[in-house]
């Protein structure tokens, strides 16, 4: 298969903690751009959304992500994603 995303794959995208307070959402269904492959194009698109999004992924390097509740890196391929969550790393003390 040479195309790694249809460019009618819609995908639920779920925000945790101060994700979730910067977008101002728990989760919403997107249709995703045939041009996203991989997590990072995805964040990359999602900043462009609006000054919510922008400083939800304004530290995009410690956002940690999940493909259908299995933890991803950035490079990690969308195809075939339903669900895609968005989560800050969890501290403890």
């Amino acid at each position: 298969m040479t195309e790694t995303m249809q460019s009618d794959q819609t995908v639920r995208i779920l925000y945790f903690a101060w994700m979730r307070e910067k977008t101002g959402r728990s989760e919403e269904t997107v249709q995703l751009p045939a041009s996203l492959v991989n997590i990072a194009d995805l964040i990359g698109w999602l900043k462009t959304r609006g000054p919510e999004y922008e400083a939800a992924f304004d530290r995009a390097e410690v956002v940690r992500a999940a493909i259908n509740q299995t933890h991803v890196k950035p490079d990690a391929p969308l195809a075939g994603a339903r669900e895609i969550a968005f989560f800050p790393p969890v501290t403890g003390g």
